[in-house]
């Protein structure tokens, strides 16, 4: 790609990289595989960007590679690579610390959203983004309805996990 693609994919990518490390919080469980994820979807990003037509918010393009990049590489576990499913989310309740109960349930509602199957993941973390039906079914490549159906049992397995802990 040329000089002035370059340009302008960084100009894009810039503003909206913090949705990029959202995706790799909720998709990975260390430092490193953060990391790692993060460079990938980067990757992915720039393949894809010469694709990019501006039909659709570039946000919402680079959500939908980001989460399909993500699905694909954590969909299953590697041979012989135990993944551990604990996950510390002391550096997820950043403006929480003040009060232990928020923590608490934060800790709980995070632990939660891991043990979710990856679509799950990604319905919830757009729930909590605020974004419309309309919006994630751009994202996944759905429809509004079948996003709103997904979006309620993601919700309810969410808050079944979350009583049984």
């Amino acid at each position: 790609m040329s000089t002035e693609q370059e340009k302008t994919f960084i100009e894009f990518f810039k503003p909206n990289q913090r949705l990029v490390h959202k995706i790799c919080k909720i998709y990975t469980d260390n430092a490193e595989d953060h990391e790692d994820l993060f460079q990938e979807i980067t990757i992915q990003l720039w393949r894809s960007f010469s694709g990019f037509k501006g039909e659709a918010k570039f946000s919402t393009w680079m959500y939908r590679v980001a989460l399909n990049t993500a699905i694909i590489l954590f969909r299953k576990p590697k041979k012989n690579e135990r993944r551990n499913v604990d996950i510390d989310v002391s550096s997820l309740t950043m403006e929480y610390e003040e009060d232990e109960d928020n923590e608490h349930k934060l800790k709980k509602m995070y632990k939660a959203i891991y043990e979710l199957s990856h679509v799950e993941k990604a319905l919830i973390m757009m729930y909590l983004e605020d974004k419309s039906y309309r919006e994630i079914g751009e994202i996944l490549g759905i429809t509004e309805g079948n996003a709103r159906v997904k979006m309620n049992r993601a919700k309810n397995n969410l808050k079944t996990k979350i009583i049984a802990e």
